[in-house]
């Protein structure tokens, strides 16, 4: 059976560009209650965290599928089952890690709450995606491995984002809360910083995933205030973390009606 290429040549644009679109004879069998769909959907999800490990520590190139078959404990038969490339695997990664930015972006636009509120809980949501979850740290690492077509959609989508948080901080500027600036460069330069934390991040560190979203929250936003005793009206740390974890949790769980 001939293998189906990431290659906008060679399938429909829908089916190459959603992580989660399966062929015909991949798609398992679905019961009434819908368990083996489901036991599918979190297998992919355990492999791309086994393949996201093997990218950070061994490098993109470096790693076979066979590497990844061995660190998802599968044969490396069975892993064709699931995904039919590490190509395919690393942007299950970074459209998966997107589609909680953007479930944490949206979330935060809708909240009542002020424009200091609503950015923290991005920024920590963002750092969270990075940090705790290993697919979302090689989706940063790995900007350019995939070729041109997914990797333009992957752009777009990313483009999006970006221009939701700087649509956060305009909002701010524009009731007074944040100083006057340029909001485009304060959104990359805050996105970049945040990126940029996968590369010296460590588990093992002194601090916790969340102690670095906390904390680099506050240090981005202070800058922005037009007043210096307003971190007061971000809210308790607790209830971001909460509501961070909450809707990262969510997005996992809510993939599996997408498939």
């Amino acid at each position: 059976m001939e293998k189906r290429r990431l290659s906008v040549r060679n399938a429909p644009k829908e089916e190459i560009l959603s992580s989660r679109a399966m062929p015909p004879e991949r798609q398992p069998r679905t019961s009434r209650n819908g368990r083996p769909q489901r036991r599918y959907l979190a297998r992919r999800l355990e492999i791309l965290r086994a393949a996201g490990r093997q990218f950070r520590s061994r490098g993109f190139m470096e790693t076979g599928m066979r590497d990844i078959a061995e660190a998802a404990e599968l044969s490396p038969a069975n892993l064709y089952n699931y995904f039919e490339g590490k190509h395919e695997i690393l942007f299950f990664c970074q459209d998966s890690s997107l589609d909680r930015m953007l479930a944490a972006l949206e979330k935060a636009r809708r909240a009542r709450a002020d424009a200091s509120a609503k950015l923290r809980l991005v920024i920590v949501s963002h750092l969270r995606c990075l940090l705790d979850e290993v697919e979302g740290s090689a989706a940063h690492l790995l900007t350019s491995a995939l070729p041109a077509g997914p990797q333009r959609y992957l752009v777009a989508k990313r483009d999006r984002y970006e221009l939701g948080v700087r649509n956060l901080i305009l909002s701010g500027m524009r009731g007074g809360e944040f100083i006057q600036g340029d909001a485009a460069l304060i959104a990359r330069a805050m996105l970049g910083a945040l990126n940029w934390s996968v590369q010296w991040f460590r588990p093992d560190g002194p601090m916790t995933a969340e102690e670095i979203a906390e904390s680099l929250a506050d240090y981005l936003i202070r800058g922005l205030l037009t007043k210096a005793n307003s971190l007061r009206q971000f809210g308790r740390r607790e209830k971001t973390g909460r509501v961070a974890r909450k809707d990262i949790s969510e997005n996992m769980g809510n993939r599996a009606a997408v498939a």
